[in-house]
């Protein structure tokens, strides 16, 4: 299975017709994902004792995320409100002073020895925010030196919460070596490194010892450094934008996911991307894309199954 941590969210969403609550948050987005693709998922999360937790918590469960290692937490749900333009792009607000997510103990987080684990993926405000972040980078630190399951971080930026940007370059410089595969956006590093080019800040990643660096582009789709240094260019797949609320998050899972299936989740992590072929990664590239435009193509962070990926995939062009 893969293990995926951090926040379980209401994202209230606001449009020109109203605004409705219903369950987000980046890792959750990702393991709701991971599950929809028929990857078996378990999602450590604290999850909150109002209706709001109880709403997050079912939704979860009716997606197939197994909720074993959750939390439930005495503390309330974290919120974001997500504020979509005319074009479906979204803005947030958070509310999350003494919520949940944030509140980790390391008593609180499980041992992956011996569980079925082949991954560990986390990120967002999960890694970003007091206490909880630094229990999860020790878990990251400790999995990382027993090398048997694949580590992965989103970084999944958000500047209106945490505004120190030269605290965030040296949160990033330190957490990115304990991942193998790093995902961000290029507004994530737009904002984190001004001046500096994608292509530098892969290569650095590279350097630090990340197997796979992949940046997303929106319209202009992704890039991948693969661990052999060749990158990989995967335009983005044409769709009806309904709005944008979750596509990173599927293109995480989706990539998770194509990874899973040709066995390159696992022990000895590195061995195991730098084994993946040239025509392997532009399969993976393809899928995760693919998942990234479905999502964009309905309302709000409502990732494809595996059978409605399949038949994009396969339909003629």
């Amino acid at each position: 299975m893969i293990v995926v941590a951090g926040e379980a969210l209401i994202d209230l969403v606001v449009t020109a017709d109203g605004q409705r609550a219903v369950p987000g948050g980046s890792p959750a987005n990702v393991a709701v994902t991971l599950a929809r693709l028929d990857q078996p998922v378990r999602l450590l999360a604290r999850l909150g004792p109002d209706e709001y937790g109880r709403q997050i918590a079912e939704h979860l469960a009716a997606n197939r995320v197994d909720l074993q290692w959750a939390v439930r937490a005495p503390e309330p749900t974290s919120v974001a409100v997500a504020t979509l333009d005319a074009t479906g792009q979204a803005s947030y607000e958070f509310r999350l002073d003494g919520a949940a997510d944030w509140q980790w103990t390391p008593q609180e987080l499980p041992d992956l020895a011996g569980s079925s684990a082949i991954a560990f993926h986390t990120g967002s405000l999960a890694l970003a925010l007091a206490p909880g972040a630094q229990a999860l980078e020790g878990l990251l630190a400790r999995e990382r030196d027993r090398d048997a399951v694949t580590l992965s971080i989103d970084l999944n930026l958000r500047p209106s919460i945490v505004t120190d940007r030269a605290a965030e370059q040296e949160r990033v410089r330190r957490q990115v070596p304990l991942a193998h595969v790093v995902k961000a956006s290029d507004e994530d590093l737009a904002w984190l490194y001004p001046g500096r080019s994608v292509g530098d800040v892969m290569a650095d990643w590279r350097e630090a010892g990340v197997s796979c660096a992949v940046v997303t582009r929106g319209g202009e789709g992704a890039w991948l450094l693969a661990p052999n240094g060749v990158l990989h260019d995967q335009p983005a797949v044409r769709t009806t934008v309904v709005d944008t609320v979750g596509a990173g998050d599927s293109f995480t899972g989706g990539l998770l996911a194509a990874l899973a299936d040709i066995d390159a989740l696992g022990d000895r992590p590195s061995d195991r991307l730098a084994a993946v072929t040239e025509s392997q990664w532009t399969t993976v590239l393809r899928q995760a894309a693919t998942v990234a435009a479905l999502t964009c193509a309905r309302r709000g962070a409502n990732p494809p199954t595996q059978a409605e990926v399949k038949a994009l995939l396969t339909a003629p062009r």
